[in-house]
């Protein structure tokens, strides 16, 4: 078992480092930006309480990047050791519910999972969370099968460290300690509750600042609440779809949602099957995603991605229930299909940014909506940038260049402004998600004429 464990989590390495230089898309770059820019303190007091996340992964990344850099590839590799990491945890846990075949086979649902595999090449904090939540769910599973002190120690340990690192962890958290429940560990439980709110009492001045400022921003970003995840039926149905396929997509959408609603069918059929030999493994499942949905009636965060640690359930439900060869071959397989749809695709590939700042190396006046503009920052950070939203400038400019990142996302209606300034839009130049656009000023005193009218 040793070499197979050996050759898996090796090719699933290998298969991690495919396209891990891909351009890094706005997130990634604001986690580049941000732990290059501020100390160690810095982070906690200045950009923390600006931010919507704990600051834990910022600091381990601030640490890691001391060390090996701030390339795609240097930025990435915490999450791609982390998914792995996650995935020996499901190994064991599977091993502790049922036997060994059943961790190596949920071992691998999870390993190949293209959503995972997604989730793996991001400079983000989902999979540090998810890591630490597989650890814990793998002591707990110890725990409630010997009660070791070393056991109950490690468990609460890994649920701070996975809420320091994602608050979105608690939905996961709180299902486990209803485990505890169920099983009547009632100390433990009082005990793993007193523990948990003792050790976040610590985040509660940075929490209130953090729920102050997102009050603010979902009323001053037109659109925000769709960027968090409002209740909507489309965000409920594309959990299953992508827990299964990841995060591909392409055209036509009838072709596209027939294709892979099949296969999440299948998936999510071996799944519920499983929940009938380990109702326990589908309360994680489920509990989390009906948490979550009622947390977002006060505050929207239903996006799939933040659920990603539900795949450590999904997978050692699929581990349990899949028995029989054709069975484990078959699911194995579907996965990977999707995951190497994703890895070779160049298309389903994350926002190029690379490219895009690349051919402005020579432009002289870019307009971006400059909070969305640390991805071009990253790859061009000598290239002078101006404020879409208030178009600082522009009345003595001939020619601009305008990035409409998130003008949607802002309410802003960018064209709008600039034909009342005179300009009129002249071409696109387009790349993998992202686009600029050129503008040329009209007749300067038709256009300064036609501006003073719209201004009076």
């Amino acid at each position: 078992m040793r070499k197979k464990l050996l050759l898996i989590f090796s090719l699933a390495f290998l298969i991690r480092l495919v396209s891990l230089s891909q351009s890094l898309w706005l997130d990634e770059a604001t986690t580049a930006k941000v732990i290059h820019a501020y100390t160690y303190a810095n982070l906690i007091t200045q950009f923390s309480p600006f931010d919507f996340h704990p600051p834990l992964y910022y600091l381990f990344m601030k640490w890691w990047s001391s060390f090996f850099g701030y390339s795609e590839i240097a930025l990435r590799m915490p999450s791609v050791l982390f998914s792995l990491l996650a995935g020996f945890a499901v190994y064991k846990i599977g091993v502790l519910l049922k036997d060994k075949k059943t961790g190596f086979w949920a071992m691998l649902f999870f390993l190949f999972n293209p959503l995972i595999i997604y989730y793996s090449q991001e400079a983000r904090m989902y999979m540090m969370a998810t890591f630490f939540l597989s650890g814990g769910l793998y002591f707990l599973t110890k725990m409630l099968k010997d009660q070791s002190r070393s056991d109950f120690f490690l468990f609460n340990l890994f649920c701070l460290l996975s809420f320091y690192t994602f608050y979105g962890s608690v939905f996961f958290i709180f299902p486990m300690y209803l485990l505890l429940g169920l099983t009547k560990k009632y100390k433990l439980l009082l005990t793993s509750v007193l523990i948990f709110f003792l050790g976040v009492i610590p985040l509660f001045p940075l929490l209130y600042t953090q729920f102050v400022y997102s009050r603010k921003a979902l009323m001053l970003i037109t659109h925000w609440s769709l960027v968090l995840g409002k209740i909507s039926l489309k965000n409920l149905l594309l959990i299953p779809l992508k827990f299964s396929t990841g995060r591909i997509s392409f055209n036509p959408k009838v072709f596209y949602y027939v294709f892979t609603g099949i296969w999440t069918l299948v998936v999510w059929g071996f799944a519920l099957k499983g929940i009938a030999k380990q109702k326990m493994t589908g309360i994680l499942l489920f509990a989390p995603l009906l948490l979550g949905f009622v947390f977002s009636f006060f505050s929207p965060l239903l996006q799939y991605f933040r659920f990603l640690y539900c795949i450590i359930p999904l997978s050692l439900l699929m581990g349990v229930v899949a028995v029989k060869k054709w069975q484990h071959y078959f699911l194995l397989a579907g996965l990977v299909f999707f995951s190497l749809l994703y890895l070779l695709v160049p298309q389903f590939h994350r926002e190029d940014w690379k490219s895009l700042a690349h051919s402005l190396i020579n432009a002289h006046s870019v307009y971006i909506i400059l909070p969305s503009s640390d991805p071009l920052r990253y790859y061009a950070p000598t290239l002078p940038v101006k404020e879409l939203r208030t178009l600082e400038e522009v009345q003595s400019e001939k020619e601009i260049t305008v990035i409409p990142y998130t003008f949607d996302v802002y309410g802003f209606d960018y064209k709008k402004e600039l034909e009342k300034r005179g300009f009129s839009y002249k071409n696109t130049k387009s790349f993998r998600g992202v686009w600029y656009e050129i503008w040329t000023k009209n007749n300067t005193y038709a256009g300064n004429f036609l501006y003073s009218l719209a201004a009076i």
